[in-house]
């Protein structure tokens, strides 16, 4: 963030406004902030307390995720209902901590029949069906996506799902 013109209208962010709400401050010019649970960090560079504050976004491929962000920020530091996150919906929410759930099992010796009956108590898995039950491709689908995310794929979870990713 940094500071620039000042803006249109009557809504204004001040330094201070974002040092009232900072929980943790790495240095002057690094804060994280707490608005509505949610955790934002923030640089400010090149501000100072009696300029309005800006955002400053680069054009690459994160540019719609960047704008996303800011908005959020925007929306929160107003007190305005903050929209959802629309990098994780609640699907991809559900099925990361299905994935981590998975890899934890197997890291701790577990087989897929047995990872796939803590993940899914609704169905019944008996050994006799296992080798054809949907049920166990998606537990070792589970299982193969999950170590994706611990070798270093979860920042895919920090980006909006696009088509041509």
């Amino acid at each position: 963030m940094t500071v620039g013109p000042n803006p249109a209208g009557h809504l204004r962010l001040r330094v201070e406004d974002l040092h009232a709400h900072a929980i943790i401050e790495h240095d002057p010019g690094l804060i994280r902030l707490v608005l509505r649970g949610e955790p934002h960090d923030v640089a400010l560079i090149g501000v100072d307390d009696a300029r309005p504050v800006g955002a400053f976004v680069m054009f690459d491929e994160l540019t719609p995720d960047r704008l996303t962000a800011v908005e959020r920020l925007w929306h929160a530091m107003f007190g305005k209902r903050v929209p959802p996150d629309p990098r994780l919906t609640p699907q991809r929410r559900q099925r990361a901590r299905q994935m981590l759930r998975a890899i934890d099992a197997r890291a701790s010796g577990a087989i897929y029949r047995t990872v796939a009956e803590q993940l899914f108590p609704q169905h019944k898995i008996d050994a006799a069906s296992w080798v054809g039950d949907p049920i166990r491709e998606i537990t070792i689908r589970l299982a193969r996506d999950g170590m994706k995310l611990v070798r270093g794929g979860y920042r895919t979870l920090l980006r909006r799902p696009r088509r041509d990713r």
